[in-house]
């Protein structure tokens, strides 16, 4: 994934990302995702084409289907978003994952 855009308003950052991965989001990368936004207090939600998911369930990530070049809005909402999202767009930099051949 790469990173589009980042806003922040009143505790609420977003941040827009292009899925990269040949395979699609598939059970492992949500899993992935799923744990490490579940290690945080914070609302996190991922959209994608307006259909918008908690971002702590592992089927509702998995359920937006997102396949090679799908672009997703992340966003998290409370007292530790700031540290929430560095930790995924942290995820999503380091390829272990989310960038699989």
């Amino acid at each position: 994934m790469s990173a589009k855009k980042s806003t922040e308003d009143d505790g609420q950052m977003t941040k827009d990302f292009l899925f990269k991965n040949k395979k699609g989001l598939h059970m492992r990368p949500a899993a992935e995702f799923v744990k490490v936004a579940s290690r945080f207090k914070c609302n996190i939600f991922v959209e994608k084409d307006g259909e918008k998911v908690n971002g702590k369930s592992i089927m509702g990530v998995v359920m937006l289907a997102a396949g090679e070049g799908s672009k997703l809005k992340v966003s998290a909402e409370g007292h530790d978003a700031a540290q929430a999202m560095e930790e995924l767009d942290n995820l999503f930099a380091s390829n272990r994952i989310f960038n699989e051949d």
